[in-house]
């Protein structure tokens, strides 16, 4: 802090079990929106895209522009919560999420949904870092525990109800794929209405507060370049290209930049001390490590339902509830006992080691693996998620000042984040060459040219292709599938290596730290 900062804190008083309740039900209904908005367009999106002329790169960056606005802005709402009011700020993060959905629901070409969509990830981003920060201010870390359960389930439910619900809507006549993004905007502004009546947070006012905006931008610029390099590596170019050469350097060099920035002014975006804590950078590194192989293992169980074994996106959705459940029950019960015990560790080790053994289950999936077994392997996979994901975000709460928890908290999110969306490119290109090499193989063996399904290869829609091509596709898919859940299974041992060397801690009893003896 520099000496021509001042620092006073306007106490509320601790709220009551009753207070957290009803703001944790604002919190948790807009973090399911926000959430729920991604998972839900992606079942639509096909459909979209056709109904809008759009083409296969726009397609893509409709995606793209969402998860970079959100990612990027992660750790500037973090910084900012931890400036001003936390309060303002999830309601401002709300109405930039309602205003996006709406004018993505309007669009009437896909320029106007990418910058519609662009626009949305900046509420998205700050929903997703902001509703932590404000549960971490207002319920300490040994009690935060038991609500934990609620914020796993509340996750689990819009990753896996979200596509089920994007393709009921797109399936049903009177409303249309516009309604994917109405449907979440009435939801936010009842959150925001509860929030403003029943979140009351301590606000820090902060005389002569310096906004840092270089190092801001540079981070913002930084992981833009590299997360646009992994959405188009190994699709419109190679890994070992010139692009990747500029886009990489490019990224490593503005985020180098933003370090040196970061390391010289008063109020960093990211404060490098906090980073530097052993807590800290394991939590990332398990976040890293847990993000890619979850994000990117549940991405294409979806896909692997669809495509690989011929269900529709509803039926697709249904069949992904062991994973929900597992995910509800492990952070519910693991919160609990964790909120008993005020230990941490033992369940993050824990957790990382069962994720690790549920993607190992499904790497041996091929098309035609019993219901039973893969739903067994997911509810494994759901119960490691659900005892390590949140509890990561935890344990640096735990160890960092509350004027400092939205900057600590907003980074473990990003590099989750961040994580998901190599996992997301990395999984994919390896499913898309082991799926193109299968179909090349099987074609030539029917005496069919390999060109033959090459365009009915990548869509979701079947139907157009002949009904021998259809089975060679969702044999490919099928049988692909179990590669990448196995890179998923690797990946996740660098968290359980993470969570191991993590310091044992027992957690505070009180929102912030103890004072030093000299204050």
């Amino acid at each position: 802090m520099s000496a021509t900062t001042v620092d006073r804190v306007e106490q509320q008083g601790p709220m009551s079990h009753r207070e957290i309740m009803e703001a944790l039900s604002g919190l948790l209904l807009v973090l399911f929106v926000a959430m729920a908005s991604s998972t839900i367009v992606s079942t639509a999106l096909p459909k979209i895209i056709g109904d809008l002329e759009g083409t296969q790169t726009q397609y893509t960056w409709v995606v793209t522009a969402t998860l970079l606005t959100a990612t990027a802005s992660t750790p500037i709402w973090g910084k900012l919560a931890d400036l001003y009011s936390k309060k303002i700020l999830v309601q401002a993060s709300i109405v930039v999420f309602i205003l996006g959905s709406l004018i993505a629901g309007f669009t009437q070409n896909t320029e106007q949904l990418i910058a519609a969509r662009a626009f949305q990830g900046l509420g998205m981003g700050g929903v997703q870092a902001l509703v932590q920060v404000a549960i971490a201010a207002m319920i300490p870390p040994r009690e935060r525990g038991r609500y934990n359960g609620y914020l796993g389930g509340v996750m689990a439910l819009a990753t896996v109800g979200g596509p089920l619900l994007g393709g009921v809507i797109v399936d049903t006549d009177a409303l249309g794929w516009r309604w994917c993004f109405f449907i979440g905007a009435p939801f936010a502004v009842i959150a925001l209405i509860v929030l403003q009546k029943t979140l009351h947070l301590p606000v820090m006012r902060r005389d002569n507060v310096k906004i840092d905006y270089l190092g801001a931008s540079l981070i913002a610029a930084g992981v833009s370049v590299i997360l646009v390099w992994v959405s188009f590596v190994d699709d419109s170019f190679a890994w070992l290209s010139w692009q990747t050469a500029a886009m990489v350097g490019g990224g490593v060099l503005l985020l180098a930049l933003a370090t040196w920035v970061e390391s010289r002014v008063a109020e960093p975006v990211v404060p490098l001390p906090i980073v530097r804590e052993r807590t800290t950078t394991l939590a990332i590194i398990g976040s890293l490590a847990v993000g890619m192989a979850m994000f990117g293992g549940s991405v294409f169980l979806g896909q692997y339902f669809q495509i690989g074994r011929g269900y529709s996106p509803t039926e697709a959705g249904l069949l992904m509830i062991p994973m929900m459940a597992g995910v509800l029950v492990s952070s519910t019960v693991a919160g609990r006992l964790i909120t008993k015990s005020g230990r941490i560790k033992p369940y993050v080790v824990a957790g990382t080691i069962i994720l690790v053994a549920g993607f190992s289950a499904l790497s041996f999936l091929d098309h035609d693996t019993p219901l039973w077994y893969i739903g067994t392997a997911m509810a494994v996979v759901g119960i490691g998620v659900g005892m390590s994901m949140q509890n990561l975000v935890l344990a640096v709460q735990n160890t960092v000042a509350l004027k400092d928890i939205g900057a600590a908290s907003s980074t473990v999110a990003f590099f989750r984040s961040l994580g998901g969306t190599i996992g997301v490119s990395v999984l994919g290109a390896v499913l898309a060459r082991h799926v193109s090499d299968s179909m090349t193989e099987q074609l030539t063996a029917m005496g069919v040219p390999a060109g033959a399904a090459s365009s009915g290869g990548g869509s979701l829609n079947l139907s157009s292709l002949p009904e021998a091509i259809q089975h060679v596709v969702r044999v490919a898919y099928g049988d692909a599938t179990g590669h990448i859940f196995l890179i998923s299974a690797a990946v996740a041992v660098v968290g359980v290596i993470a969570a191991v060397a993590m310091k044992p801690t027992k957690l505070r009893s009180t929102v912030d730290l103890a004072p030093a003896p000299a204050e």
